[in-house]
């Protein structure tokens, strides 16, 4: 499994959209406010529908938004979590693709901090 973007929740992830940068997820269209839907598979196996748009910004590179609120309500998303969006290969009958979605939250335990995966 090969992490593809990493980074730890802000509030403005929370509240409004997360900001990926597009060149963390190989070639898409260049095309300011192109839309696409991303879907991926959670720790759980449920299938998310990200809504997508390319953005740009005259201070950094374009990058990709996404609509996760439902996703990040239904497992009660909070400041300094760690998302990661991971490529999966999976082989069945056909080789496909997966695109995995892993939230993780810092527990300290015994004094030790710990990062444990956040399930809904």
């Amino acid at each position: 499994m090969a992490t593809l973007f990493s980074k730890l929740v802000t509030r403005a992830d929370i509240e409004g959209c997360l900001a990926i940068p597009a060149c963390s997820l190989g070639p898409l269209p260049s095309q300011q406010g192109h839309s696409m839907n991303m879907r991926v598979h959670d720790d759980g196996g449920q299938e998310w529908t990200f809504p997508c748009f390319i953005q740009r910004n005259e201070n950094v590179e374009p990058f990709l938004s996404v609509g996760w609120i439902d996703f990040a309500r239904q497992i009660n998303l909070r400041i300094d979590d760690k998302v990661s969006i991971h490529e999966e290969t999976v082989k069945n009958q056909e080789t496909t693709t997966l695109i995995r979605i892993q939230v993780e939250r810092k527990l300290r335990v015994f004094g030790a901090d710990i990062w444990a995966t956040v399930k809904n």
